[in-house]
């Protein structure tokens, strides 16, 4: 019988991972190491600079590495690019739309590239500007929606195609709180019927509510990783963020 401990493939499996952009003065990431298992959400945490849409970059394949290992759900990203953007969904921390576009006429752009068609994915994109409150601006231009509805129609770019593993950065910045709510509610549920998350964000108290198992980077390295709770007992730290200022200081950021 095989051991399962050994077999089992994890969504996100990273290993010496470098990488120095051009002209830059120092190194993005320096021999980065992270695991995470299937089926959770899994926060990749850090400040400013600290190599997080760097990793998402280059597990997405936006960016080249320069050394080390990287598989996403089992894929290898030095030669299994395309079946790892079959099973993922990528919302960037900026508005990846087309602003002249009204909701509708994006969601349906990019439904075709995924190889959508009707009527699965007019069924799939009213269900979702339905799911995000966006269903009496479908036909707006997206130029005139709100800062949270834009966030809520990127993310429901993403879903079109349904990933097996979805990736945010960012998700809920600059939003007010009825958006955010509903867009970490959606998460919590999209979690529970099976989907892997991997999330980013500066807001710890956010992350700490959401994550299974957090990791948090500074300076292109792990630092920490573990259970938020564990975590958060073993540096005798009141919460998330007592955590992350211990671990990464209290100077400011660029």
């Amino acid at each position: 019988m095989a051991d399962t401990a050994t077999t089992a493939v994890h969504m996100l499996e990273i290993t010496d991972l470098h990488k120095t952009y051009a002209h830059a003065l120092e190194p993005s990431l320096r021999g980065l190491s992270i695991s995470f298992p299937k089926g959770i959400i899994a926060g990749l945490l850090g400040p400013n600079g600290a190599g997080k849409t760097t990793t998402i970059s280059i597990l997405c394949g936006l960016v080249a590495k320069d050394k080390g290992k990287v598989k996403v759900l089992g894929y290898d990203t030095r030669n299994q690019l395309q079946e790892i953007k079959r099973h993922i969904g990528v919302v960037p921390q900026s508005i990846a739309l087309y602003p002249q576009l009204s909701a509708v006429e994006n969601l349906q752009y990019i439904g075709r590239l995924y190889g959508l068609g009707n009527p699965e994915l007019k069924d799939r994109i009213y269900h979702y500007l339905q799911l995000f409150g966006l269903e009496k601006n479908a036909k707006k231009a997206i130029k005139n929606y709100s800062g949270g509805m834009k966030r809520r129609a990127n993310i429901i770019a993403s879903l079109l195609h349904e990933p097996e593993l979805l990736i945010l950065d960012e998700p809920t910045a600059g939003v007010d709180v009825q958006s955010r709510n509903m867009i970490v509610a959606f998460l919590k549920d999209y979690n529970e019927r099976g989907h892997s998350i991997i999330y980013t964000s500066h807001l710890l108290e956010e992350a700490q509510q959401l994550c299974s198992e957090v990791a948090i980077i500074d300076g292109g390295t792990l630092v920490a990783h573990g259970q938020p709770a564990q975590l958060i007992a073993q540096h005798d730290c009141n919460n998330l963020e007592d955590l992350f200022l211990n671990i990464t200081g209290h100077s400011v950021r660029d």
